[in-house]
C-alpha cells in the first residue's frame, strides 16, 4: 500500500463492461483483500454510504469519479449529470472533500465527457505527491516538537493509504517518520463502533513493518498517563477556518486527555479538507449514522434490538487543543494559518 495499489481508481473497461470505479472494499479487511468494480452512480453512492470507500481524500476521488461515471452514462444530458453529481456529494455531509471532488469534475462539464474524466483522473494522480509533501512537513514539525529520536505515537481511526488514493495523511506522516527511524511504536485505537483502527490501521502498519499495538479507545488516556505517548497524529474530514477540526468520533476525547498530559496533537490533512467558508467547528454538520452500527459488532448483536442509540460519526476538536493542523501548503498554529514555502 502507498505506491502501487490505489484505494480508488478509474477503470475504463471495454465494450462489454463499460467504465467503472474500482475500489478496495474496506469492509472486507483485514480478512479479505478484494477490489470491487462500481459501474453505476447508484453503486458508488451505496459504497460511500456503507464505508466500502472512506477517508477524506478517497472520498474526494469518489466525488470526482462519480461525476465521471455519470457523464459517461449520460453524455448528452447535462442536467441528469448534475443531478447525479448532487446525489454523490450529499451522501456524507461532514466530509468536505466529497463535495469538493464533485465540484472539481463538474467544472469541466461544458468541455465534454473526456474533459470530465481527465479532470477526475488528474485528481487521482495528484494524491500521492500531495500526501508525501504533507507527510514530510508533518514529520518535520513532529521532530521540532518532540525531538529527533524514536517516538511513541498514538493514532485514531484510519488515515493511511486506505483513506486516500494512496500513501495517506496522518498515517502517511507516521510512514515518513518511520522511514527516518523516528518511530519506536504506534498505538492504534480500535475506533468503535466500526473498528477502522483495528481492521484497517493495524493492517496497514503491519504491511509497513512498523512496530505497533492495538488498544481499546478507552485505554488511550491511561496510556498517556503512563508515559507511553509522545504525540497524537490523526487525520480530518473537515477543518474550519479557525482550525477547529472534525474527525472520527473519539478524537475530541483524545485531545482533551492529551492537553491534560501536555502531549501535542497534530491533525494532518490535505488543503482540500480545509473549509474556509465555515468560520468555526460550530458550523460543521456532523453525520449521525445508523443505530445498528452500535447495537451490533460485525453483525452480532451486543445490545437489545430496540435500544436507543446516539451514533455521531465525527466529533469536533477545538483548535485550542491542537498543537497544529498541517496541510501540504499551510500550518495552523497559535491561532493563525501560515503558508508554507513551496519546494524549489
Amino acid at each position: 500500500m502507498g505506491t502501487t495499489v490505489r484505494t480508488i481508481d478509474w477503470d475504463e473497461g471495454d465494450a462489454a463492461t463499460g467504465p467503472a470505479v474500482a475500489v478496495i472494499d474496506q469492509r472486507a479487511l483485514p480478512g479479505t483483500f478484494r477490489v470491487r468494480r462500481l459501474a453505476t452512480v447508484d453503486a458508488l453512492v451505496d459504497a460511500v454510504a456503507d464505508l466500502t470507500v472512506r477517508g477524506a481524500p478517497a472520498l474526494g476521488a469518489a466525488g470526482a469519479l462519480g461525476v465521471a461515471l455519470a457523464v459517461r452514462r449520460h453524455p448528452d444530458d447535462a442536467d441528469r449529470v448534475r443531478a447525479e453529481a448532487e446525489r454523490v456529494a450529499a451522501v456524507r455531509p461532514t466530509a468536505v472533500n466529497l463535495r469538493r471532488g464533485v465540484e472539481r469534475a463538474l467544472a469541466r462539464l461544458d468541455d465534454g465527457p473526456g474533459a470530465v474524466v481527465a479532470e477526475a483522473c488528474a485528481l487521482l494522480d495528484e494524491d500521492e505527491a500531495t500526501n508525501r509533501r504533507l507527510g514530510h512537513r508533518t514529520a518535520d514539525l513532529v521532530t521540532q516538537l518532540c525531538g529527533d529520536r524514536p517516538l511513541r505515537l498514538l493514532t485514531h481511526c484510519n488515515s493511511g493509504a486506505l483513506a486516500a488514493v494512496t500513501w495517506g495523511t496522518g498515517l502517511g506522516a507516521i510512514r515518513e517518520l518511520a522511514a527516518r527511524g523516528q518511530v519506536a511504536e504506534v498505538l492504534a485505537c480500535e475506533t468503535r463502533p466500526l473498528l477502522q483502527g483495528a481492521r484497517l490501521t493495524v493492517w496497514e502498519l503491519a504491511q509497513m513493518g512498523v512496530a505497533h499495538r492495538l488498544l481499546v479507545d478507552a485505554a488511550a488516556a491511561s496510556a498517556m498517563a503512563r508515559g507511553l505517548v509522545d504525540a497524537v497524529v490523526v487525520g480530518a474530514d473537515r477543518i474550519a477556518a479557525n482550525g477547529d477540526t472534525a474527525n472520527k468520533i473519539g478524537t475530541y476525547a483524545l485531545a482533551c486527555a492529551a492537553a491534560h498530559h501536555g502531549i501535542p496533537v497534530l491533525v494532518v490533512a490535505p488543503e482540500s479538507t480545509v473549509d474556509h467558508t465555515t468560520a468555526s467547528g460550530a458550523g460543521i454538520v456532523v453525520e449521525e449514522r445508523a443505530p445498528d452500527e452500535v447495537r451490533a459488532v460485525a453483525g452480532v448483536p451486543v445490545a437489545p434490538p430496540d435500544t436507543p442509540v446516539y451514533n455521531p460519526a465525527f466529533d469536533v476538536t477545538p483548535a485550542a487543543l491542537l498543537a497544529a493542523v498541517v496541510t501540504e501548503s499551510a500550518t495552523f498554529r497559535h491561532g493563525a494559518w501560515a503558508r508554507a514555502a513551496l519546494p524549489a
